[in-house]
This record gives C-alpha cells, sequence and structure tokens, in this order.
C-alpha cells in the first residue's frame, strides 16, 4: 500500500482573488477608516471602511491633502484597461492594488488609473 500526500499550495498573500467583483472579496481594505480624516497613499490599496461600515477611499482633489471620501460604486478586482460597459464613474482596484476608475472614452469604457 502507498501513501500519497496531497499539498496544497497557496497563492501569495499580494496575488489577491483571481475574480472579484465586490469589495467585500477586494483585499487590503482598511479597517476602522474615518471619514474626512487624513490618508496618506492615493495610488494603491486606497478603498477603507468605516466602523460603521461606508466604503471610502483615499483621494486628494484639487491639490489639498489627501482625505478619505465617500467611494463611488466599487466593483473589486479588474484589470487596467478592462473594458467596464455601463460603469462610468466607478471604481475598483487592479490586482497589484492600484486605484482604477471607469472611464467613457471614443465610445467605449475602460478601467484606468483613478489617482491621474
Amino acid at each position: 500500500m502507498t501513501s500519497v500526500s496531497l499539498v496544497t499550495v497557496a497563492p501569495p498573500a499580494s496575488a489577491g482573488p483571481t475574480e472579484c467583483h465586490y469589495p467585500a472579496c477586494t483585499p487590503g481594505i482598511t479597517p476602522n477608516v474615518v471619514l474626512g480624516a487624513n490618508c496618506s497613499n492615493t495610488t494603491h490599496y486606497v478603498f477603507g471602511v468605516t466602523s460603521w461600515g461606508r466604503l471610502v477611499f483615499c483621494g486628494s482633489p484639487r491639490r489639498y491633502e489627501p482625505r478619505w471620501f465617500r467611494s463611488p460604486e466599487m466593483h473589486g478586482v479588474k484589470d487596467e484597461n478592462s473594458l467596464c460597459p455601463g460603469l462610468d464613474g466607478d471604481v475598483a482596484q487592479a490586482p497589484d492594488g492600484l486605484f482604477l476608475t471607469c472611464v467613457a472614452s471614443n465610445g467605449s469604457s475602460h478601467w484606468e488609473r483613478g489617482d491621474t
């Protein structure tokens, strides 16, 4: 009789989910954020959630210091430059944590960097 050992290899922590369409499965969301408080990163892993469950993001409008704002509708993890029909103005996160916004241009909508 032979013994076979099955080993499950988990993806690296930075890999994140392979398919995610909601904030609940998005990695790197900061807990216990205070709406309007200062924040530091407006490029990668910008999403947070308040103590009462509101999704927020770290942004810097008009060259002011970055702070936590209410988030537009968030659609989980998406690939930069992939299509996002009907989601104009909504947000997502790339697998590497990059902040993405759905932008309509030239007759189609794509996920583009949200920090520019």
